[in-house]
């Protein structure tokens, strides 16, 4: 099988394309022949050597897939060879094949195409996680949405106002935030042209945001927190500016505020049941049309670094997906 290669941590461009042995499943595990694998941003971290962990190399970068089943573990009882399937790995999915666990291995919706289904794990599970289980959004309340128009941000928005919040859409060009109300944004702030926090407190006549998802970092993360209201949650997501932000701890006291970290991909291998009910009403959802993933483009396995560049470059609307 064919798979791209990170021999070692540096740009898109030191990744190879290679020529790699047929995978086996352990007892627990599913072989999947690779349809499509999307790119998130921590994909760009992780073959630079700046994720939380760092794989041992060489490694396959790519984490989001889906594909058809090739071959099933002993103790695999949910699955069968040839199903088609989406599911969420750390590691091995720009390949043509990659070993799932089956614990993070779900049936594809009959509705789904290989690439949206590709498109679907990371982000939506990972902004659910986010939402209702870190930040608990009640219906009524305000959520303001860092870096919009990305994978994770865009997916925030659309379940934020699925959820019944008020969501205001924070990102640097019109463009991304005419993409945002499309999904669902009531209000949407160009911080790179207005001022964040000003503009927090007028959209919200001075009350503040109750719900800050923040994949972003860097300088946005101190102002976005002063425009937080009393009692608000701050939502750890992510650093896509390549900053990680340090924040003054008089602020969540001054507003009782709780600062809240989101690591959706180790929730999963944790929690497997409460993700699997997750991603159950997240398949509902999507097969009765009220949620979808806006796919900016494809790209075939070989064109994988030009991908990652892409999303490095900030010139991607919502998911890029490698079509194997």
């Amino acid at each position: 099988m064919k798979a791209i290669r990170c021999k070692e941590f540096g740009p898109p461009s030191a990744l190879v394309l290679e020529e790699m042995p047929g995978l086996k499943p352990k007892a627990k595990e599913v072989v999947v022949q690779v349809k499509a694998c999307g790119i998130n941003f921590p994909d760009t971290l992780i073959i630079q050597g700046l994720y939380q962990f760092k794989p041992e190399l060489p490694f396959t970068p790519g984490s989001d897939i889906a594909g058809v089943v090739k071959e099933i573990g002993d103790k695999v009882k949910h699955l069968a060879v040839g199903d088609e399937v989406f599911g969420f790995v750390f590691s091995g999915g720009f390949a043509e094949e990659v070993v799932v666990p089956s614990n993070t291995c779900f049936l594809k919706s009959k509705k789904m195409d290989f690439p949206i289904a590709a498109s679907f794990m990371v982000a939506y599970g990972t902004s659910y996680h986010a939402l209702k289980d870190r930040a608990k959004l009640a219906k009524g309340e305000t959520l303001l949405v860092l870096g919009a128009s990305g994978g994770v941000g865009l997916a925030a928005v659309e379940l934020g106002k699925l959820m019944g919040a008020k969501v205001i859409a924070a990102a640097s060009t019109e463009e991304k935030l005419q993409l945002c109300r499309e999904y669902g944004a009531d209000q949407t702030i160009n911080y790179s042209k207005e001022d964040l926090k000003s503009e927090i407190k007028k959209l919200t006549e001075n009350k503040g945001v109750d719900v800050i998802y923040d994949p972003v970092g860097g300088e946005y993360s101190e102002a976005a927190f002063r425009g937080i209201a009393w009692e608000g949650r701050y939502l750890v997501v992510g650093f896509a500016t390549g900053t990680i932000p340090k924040m003054p701890l008089n602020l969540p006291l001054l507003k009782t505020a709780s600062i809240v970290g989101v690591f959706w991909g180790d929730f999963a291998m944790r929690n497997p049941k409460v993700n699997m009910e997750n991603t159950r009403t997240l398949m509902k959802w999507y097969d009765e049309g009220r949620i979808k993933p806006h796919i900016h483009k494809t790209y075939e396995l070989k064109e994988t670094p030009m991908a990652l560049q892409e999303i490095m470059d900030r010139k991607v609307m919502g998911k890029l997906v490698i079509e194997v």
